[in-house]
């Protein structure tokens, strides 16, 4: 199964500061048929203006991967963590038992972030916070592990849930395979670019829920940079 969701049928809000767009239920937006796919339960496309931000702010249970696109987000939390994460790096909190943070742009320009939640396999656990640099050359026609709850993944950042996050860049006429797996629940969005899948025409910043696939073929009509949610 491939359900498109164009980005033009997203919900969302704009704040003034922030401009964001859900491709799942969240905040003030509610679609009883997008509340989820699989444990993958959050996907906010989110532009943060210049010298802007969300204020300190708890979360407990949720598995936050956070995914640069463009300018860059400043982390401070309540366990001591901080850091900067630049476009096209990631950064992952777990929120276990709880954790106060905040997330600025202090930059001078737009960031543009995408924020992943995923439900962990288990409630509690010490949280923690982590980020490290993911080069886009490493990636060029091919996925690249960004954030996984797999031990296989070594190179990526640890998450606690069944499940990963990919990235892969992808030139105009290249195809690229991923081993989904008929079990799992795939949520694939184009950060820049057009790709397509089994006829399927996907703009940058649509969304794509995908099921019962064992391997997942995506071609790019324009150069692409992807992000891919492989779930339980």
């Amino acid at each position: 199964m491939i359900e498109l969701r164009p980005f033009d049928t997203l919900g969302g809000a704009n704040h003034g500061w922030l401009d964001a767009h859900h491709h799942f239920s969240f905040a003030d937006y509610y679609d009883p048929k997008r509340t989820n796919w699989g444990a993958l339960r959050v996907w906010n496309d989110d532009v943060i203006a210049p010298k802007t931000g969300f204020p300190p702010h708890p979360h407990r249970d949720m598995e936050i991967i956070t995914y640069v696109r463009e300018g860059a987000i400043t982390h401070q939390d309540n366990l001591g963590n901080k850091g900067r994460t630049e476009a096209g790096d990631v950064q992952v909190m777990s929120a276990g038992s709880g954790v106060q943070h905040a997330e600025y742009n202090m930059e001078d320009k737009d960031t543009r972030i995408f924020q992943i939640w995923i439900q962990p396999n288990q409630r509690g656990g010490a949280p923690s916070w982590g980020a490290r640099p993911f080069p886009k050359g490493d990636r060029a026609g091919q996925f690249v592990v960004l954030a996984s709850g797999f031990d296989e993944d070594r190179e990526a950042l640890p998450i606690r849930t069944d499940a990963r996050v990919l990235g892969a860049t992808i030139k105009a006429g290249e195809s690229i395979d991923y081993p989904l797996g008929a079990d799992r629940h795939g949520y694939l969005v184009p950060a820049t670019g057009v790709v397509e899948i089994d006829g399927t025409r996907i703009n940058a910043r649509d969304g794509v829920a995908i099921s019962a696939l064992e391997t997942l073929t995506i071609t790019a009509l324009e150069d692409a940079e992807l992000v891919l949610v492989d779930a339980a």
